[in-house]
């Protein structure tokens, strides 16, 4: 049965009307709208990210972000959170930038990398003294703290299959489980071993380097003009020199050549 004229009629104007929508907008065009930009920080990360006696944030990616609302012109909103939920927060809209995130083959099916910000590497360390540690196949029956959901906890499933890990929430767990002699050994970044000897921490040494892997900041899946904007962003910070001077300042080394010419893979 045909339709009615009416009822074609309808139809047509409905058709019409759909084509004359705009186009969805996306996270950069929210961006704009809002004045703010939401950006994923881990807060139990130092010297990237912590809370001072005051409850404020303070760090490496804090004080980049400050530099993004100035070059935006925006401002920024704080999202806490922790190793595991990063990628999720992202896919959930709860965040519309995610820094210190390491990039993973299997990462990248989830959400778009930009060109690494920062230096890092991953270690195995242990107490003073303790046996020396020369390849992953020496992690044989030692007990690893690694925290659920980081890279450190993949890197470890893949190259010390006969290690036993302790996995934990945070990093704060998995340093402090370490501390407290519930593991002999703890994956951790060397920028986190470094913050943890600037407090006073009792003596611990590194042991092995599982993966050199330079800190990278994550958009959702598919959002181009977003990663464009944020890539922009870094190379223009790495060129003026603001980007080594955060470095020297968190870190207290230069970035290196390599990070500093390294662009979007």
């Amino acid at each position: 049965m045909g339709l009615s004229a009416s009822s074609f009629a309808a139809a047509l104007l409905a058709s019409l009307c759909a084509l004359a929508l705009p186009a969805k907008a996306d996270v950069l065009d929210d961006i704009t709208a809002r004045g703010v930009v939401r950006v994923g920080i881990m807060t139990d990360y130092p010297p990237f990210g912590s809370v001072d006696q005051q409850m404020q944030p303070r760090g490496y990616d804090i004080d980049m972000s400050a530099l993004l609302a100035q070059a935006w012109h925006v401002r920024v909103e704080f999202v806490p959170v922790t190793a595991p939920n990063r990628v999720a927060t992202l896919q959930t809209g709860k965040a519309d930038i995610m820094l210190n995130i390491g990039r993973s083959e299997d990462r990248a099916k989830a959400v778009d990398f930009t060109q690494p910000y920062a230096p890092y590497y991953i270690g195995i360390y242990g107490k003073p003294g303790s046996p020396a540690i020369h390849g992953p196949a020496d992690l044989k029956g030692v007990t690893v703290a690694v925290t659920k959901g980081a890279i450190e906890e993949r890197l470890l499933t893949e190259q010390a299959k006969d290690a036993r890990l302790s996995r934990y929430d945070d990093n704060a767990s998995t340093i402090a489980a370490f501390f407290s002699g519930q593991a002999s050994t703890m994956a951790i970044g060397n920028v986190i071993a470094v913050a943890l000897r600037q407090k006073g921490s009792p003596a611990f040494e590194e042991k092995l380097i599982l993966l050199n892997s330079p800190v990278h900041a994550a958009v959702p899946k598919g959002e181009k003009r977003l990663l464009d904007k944020m890539n922009a962003f870094l190379s223009g910070i790495k060129a003026d020199g603001s980007l080594d001077a955060i470095s020297r300042k968190w870190l207290q080394q230069p970035l290196s050549p390599e990070l500093l010419q390294a662009n979007a893979k």
